[in-house]
């Protein structure tokens, strides 16, 4: 338990990214029965309005707001931003949610590919936490959470794009716990592994891989989305609520943190033996 006590849900409005599906559409309806008021980012207004139509329906007593923007674009991510300050000045919980998948090798990829991913999973987090800190100052015990990856503790083959900008938020996530120690805000990084969500169906795939590998990928990688995304959510506002520094979700993320640590310079070849093993059971 950090020296801040435990985190008060129903002490303010709690603002999560990528919230109309997965994991971020799990954290809606668990915040809201915590007592939280919530503010959900999302560009799929189909999916984002169900969303919190749900959860109005479930939880009539709290605020419910939503916010379109898509994260690849500066400029909407800026003014989502600045929605979020001047709206929204009771903020107690940031989640950095959302993210995009990209396969391929780096040699197949293109630089906008590249830039896309960063754009999304790092750069908006970057400036939304810009935004939103000042407010999470203002209110001691605030807390700030940014969901990186099993990708941001590994990189393996075809990965070089997602897991640049996983490691990154990692790197950055652990910088502000440091900075924020004295400042009365917690910081945890979440480290999912396999969880049921549609990243694998919504995956980008670089233009260069040919249409029959790129759909063998994304087979083999909905195999490995087992763990389901609401217990994946109750295990992070279980984490905010002590205080966790760190989290990783599921054995898929465990076991693998495990490997690394013991195999830094080696572990792509048991990586490549378990890639081989998964195509061999999917033919």
């Amino acid at each position: 338990m950090s020296a801040l006590g435990p985190f008060d849900f129903t002490a303010g409005t709690a603002v999560v990214t990528g919230a109309a599906s997965g994991i971020g559409a799990a954290l809606a309806p668990a915040l809201a029965a915590r007592g939280s008021d919530l503010v959900l980012l999302d560009r799929d207004t189909g999916r984002l309005d169900a969303v919190a139509a749900s959860v109005r329906a479930a939880h009539p007593g709290r605020r419910v707001t939503t916010v379109l923007a898509d994260l690849a674009d500066a400029a909407q991510v800026q003014r989502a931003a600045d929605t979020l300050v001047a709206e929204h000045p009771g903020t107690t919980l940031l989640v950095n949610n959302a993210g995009i998948a990209l396969t391929g090798r780096f040699d197949q990829v293109t630089l906008a590919e590249f830039d896309e991913v960063l754009a999304v999973n790092f750069s908006a987090v970057v400036r939304l936490t810009h935004a939103l800190l000042p407010t999470l100052k203002a209110h001691p015990g605030a807390h700030l959470v940014t969901v990186s990856s099993l990708f941001g503790l590994m990189a393996p083959a075809g990965q070089a794009a997602y897991a640049s900008s996983k490691f990154a938020v990692r790197g950055f996530t652990e910088a502000l716990r440091h900075e924020l120690a004295g400042d009365g805000v917690g910081v945890t990084s979440v480290h999912p592994g396999g969880i049921r969500t549609r990243i694998a169906e919504s995956a980008r795939v670089a233009a260069a891989v040919p249409a029959e590998e790129a759909e063998r990928g994304k087979r083999d990688f909905a195999r490995l989305l087992r763990y389901p995304p609401d217990r994946a959510a109750e295990r992070i506002l279980t984490a905010v609520e002590r205080r966790r520094p760190r989290l990783l979700i599921g054995a898929s993320a465990v076991v693998p943190d495990v490997l690394v640590r013991l195999a830094p310079g080696s572990y792509g070849r048991v990586l490549a033996a378990g890639a081989a093993l998964l195509a061999r059971r999917g033919r």
